[in-house]
Parts: C-alpha cells; structure tokens; sequence
C-alpha cells in the first residue's frame, strides 16, 4: 500500500489568508506613501549636530543632596501610584470577571465586556485629563487614571483566564453534590489564579511607565518634575528625573520578574 493513500486528504485553500496578507501589505505600503517621511533631513548632519547638542546639555546631572531628595520622593510617589492603582484594578476586575466570563448569562456577559472595552480603550492620559477636572492636580487623579484603564484591561484578561480553565474538575465537582460557589473556589479558581496573579504583576510593570508619563498632565510624580525642568531648560535636573525613571523602571521590572518566574513554577 502506497503512503500517499494513509495521508488524509489536503485541505481546501481557502482565499482569506491571502487576502488578509494583500490588504496588509496595502496598507503598510499606502502608510509609508501618506506620511511626509523626510529622511535626508533626519539623517542630515545638521540634524545629527543638533540632537548633539541638545544631549550634551543633559551633562552632567543634577546630583545635589536636595534635588535628589527631592527626586526620591517624587519617585515614591510614582511607585505609589502605579501599585495602588493596579491594586484598584486588580479589585474592579476580579468584581466583574465572574459575569464577563459568562457565569451569569450571555447578556451580562455581553454588557460587561462592552464596560470592560471601554475602560481600556480610553488611554490612560485622556483619563488622567478627565479626572484632573474632577480630583485636581496631583497623584490622586494619576492613580485612579490608571486604575480605571487597568480595570478595563485586567477583567478581559481574567474572563478570558476563567473561560479557558478546563471546565472538568468543576463538573466533577457539581455532580458530587458539591455546591456550585464551592466548586468554583475548589476546581476553576485554582486553574486561573497563576495565571490572573501573573497578568497583574505584567500590568504594574506597564503601570509604573504610565505612571512615569502621567505627570506631564499634572499627575505628580516624576512625570510632572520632568515636565517642570523641562519647560525651564534645565536640562541637568531633568536628566536626574530621567535617570531615576529609568531605575525605577527596572527596578520593578526585575521584581515582577522574579515573582512571575516563582508562580509560573
């Protein structure tokens, strides 16, 4: 017997694919064709002579006692923002995760994630500006800005963690008599957790550079000093402020990824 008649028959090519790879090929092409892209201009000597000097009056930083006093509150300040929010995030979602996972209904399900879309598709600095109305300037209105966006983005994240837990041990459960909140807590839960605490550690690493770019708006912060030194000119102080962003960064970084290393094991 020949091996070509053990081969199930090849599967009908179907013309979408194709068509999804041209359209995007059209469009990466109409893109470059639309935008005024002046590349002799920026690779230009004149503009390579200008970001030379515009970098050269970064140096040296700012490293006096009081300015970098100054610049250590401020940096706490921003770890604090971007970890309460995701905290307040973290809260919102797992309060609607049930419904946007469909455990109540297909409408509340329906209604939920169309919340959930718009939280997260509002950026964070237009929240940040909505707010500030609201709150006025400083942290406050930064951290809710960034915990109504996280909101947005975390209960997708977890409805889509509950809706792809193997749904056996559960039923499992159900039909041993066990009640259906317990065997939510006992089989579902544990399946989602790892990986739902993992998404929110990932979100406080994006958090703490939103946090960082908040304070251009008057969110407080580092954002808001780098603002300040940089519509004064002074350059060096605001390269201490960017130094400091740039530690904290990863800092928080190395943290959520030793944390995410250790519930992944």
């Amino acid at each position: 017997m020949k091996l070509d008649n053990l081969m199930p028959a090849a599967p009908k090519r179907d013309l979408s694919g194709a068509l999804l790879a041209l359209a995007l090929v059209l469009l990466v092409v109409s893109s470059f064709a639309s935008l005024p892209l002046q590349w002799a201009d920026f690779f230009s000597l004149e503009a390579a002579s200008s970001i030379a000097e515009f970098l050269a009056g970064f140096a040296p930083p700012d490293t006096s006692a009081p300015f970098l006093v100054k610049s250590g509150w401020a940096t706490l300040e921003t770890l604090s923002m971007s970890a309460l929010g995701t905290l307040l995030a973290a809260g919102a979602g797992l309060l609607l995760v049930l419904p946007a996972a469909g455990r109540f209904g297909p409408w509340l399900r329906s209604l939920t994630r169309m919340l959930l879309n718009v939280l997260r598709s509002i950026p964070e600095l237009v929240w940040a500006s909505i707010l500030l109305i609201a709150a006025g300037l400083g942290p406050f209105a930064g951290t809710l800005a960034l915990a109504f966006h996280t909101a947005g983005v975390l209960g997708r994240l977890f409805a889509d963690a509950l809706e792809n837990a193997a749904p056996l041990p559960e039923q499992s459960l159900r039909s041993n008599g066990a009640a259906p909140l317990a065997a939510f807590f006992y089989a579902t839960l544990p399946q989602a957790l790892p990986q739902m605490l993992s998404y929110t550690l990932y979100r406080w690493e994006n958090n703490i550079r939103a946090a960082a770019i908040l304070g251009v708006v008057g969110a407080g912060g580092l954002g808001q000093m780098l603002k300040y030194h940089l519509s004064l000119f002074q350059m060096q102080r605001a390269a201490t402020v960017i130094i400091a962003m740039l530690l904290l960064v990863a800092l928080v970084d190395a943290i959520s990824f030793a944390m995410r290393r250790a519930l992944n094991r």
